[in-house]
């Protein structure tokens, strides 16, 4: 049951869902229908830590945390 990050463009709420295989995401805040599916960052663990599989420094493109834009597409 993977957990999904959206935006409304509608209202600009930013949330989180948690999807079932036929479900129909909507707002959170305004209910709207169509909210557009975010790219997530994912992070996985080694020993007790925890570390983000891209960089997060903030030097990416306005549409991703990565510090190398070749890499978005």
């Amino acid at each position: 049951m993977p957990i999904f990050e959206y935006i409304c463009e509608q209202c600009r709420n930013e949330f989180e869902l948690l999807v079932f295989r036929n479900d129909e995401p909507a707002c959170t805040k305004c209910g709207d229908k169509n909210p557009t599916k975010k790219m997530s960052a994912c992070s996985f663990s080694v020993g007790n830590t925890s570390k983000a599989a891209s960089p997060s420094n903030g030097s990416g493109c306005s549409g991703c945390t990565s510090s190398n834009c070749a890499s978005c597409s």
